[in-house]
């Protein structure tokens, strides 16, 4: 057995999800803006991510997940998903966006499972505070090497992908690092770079 984890947001799925929320609020911009600096790694994970969520306060939780069930798949994620598992591979999501749409890529791609985090609410209202899984810089290599001893899989048999600085701490725990249509501070790191918008790239250079 072995194991592929993904990035989620600009990875798994075509965009950011909370700069797509964002849409629907007055802070677009500057929740875009801050997005791309912590994707950068100009800001820290998880100042950068609990200022954004911040920001949607008083936004409807039934508005989120509308949003969340329509978000656009990556060319060629079924497909490299499909192969991986032909493979022998177990393939999972790490997310620093939400459970509100990892939950349903699991479905779509047919995922082995998600890390993520949760929007806090109260009475179905985002009071503008997150908790979860992945609210670190480190949280990602963190849940890889627990994945990795749950699962008895070494660093030899492990595929990470991802795009931004917040999937910098899984890289060093993986023989095949992946920077797809990344970030520099990715590339850096990465021993196979994809710079168009085609995961089924990945396939031909494992």
């Amino acid at each position: 057995m072995k194991l592929a984890v993904f990035d989620f947001d600009s990875t798994l799925m075509d965009g950011e999800t909370l700069d797509i929320i964002a849409k629907e609020t007055d802070y677009y911009e500057k929740i875009k803006e801050i997005t791309e600096k912590g994707m950068k790694g100009e800001l820290d994970f998880f100042e950068s991510l609990t200022y954004r969520v911040n920001l949607l306060e008083g936004m409807k939780l039934k508005k989120v997940n509308e949003i969340c069930a329509s978000l656009p798949i990556m060319n060629g994620a079924k497909e490299t998903i499909e192969e991986l598992k032909k493979k022998d591979y177990k393939c999972v999501c790490f997310s620093g966006g939400f459970k509100n749409a990892t939950s349903i890529f699991v479905q779509k791609l047919k995922l082995d499972g998600e890390f993520s985090n949760i929007f806090h609410t109260n009475n179905n209202i985002l009071t503008g505070k997150v908790g979860g899984e992945m609210m670190f810089a480190d949280s990602k290599g963190n849940m890889l090497l627990a994945l990795q001893k749950l699962l008895n899989i070494s660093s030899d048999d492990t595929l990470v992908v991802g795009d931004g600085a917040n999937d910098l701490s899984m890289f060093k725990y993986a023989k095949n690092r992946v920077a797809f249509c990344s970030k520099e501070i990715l590339k850096k790191e990465a021993n196979i770079i994809i710079d168009e918008k085609d995961l089924r790239l990945i396939l031909d250079k494992l």
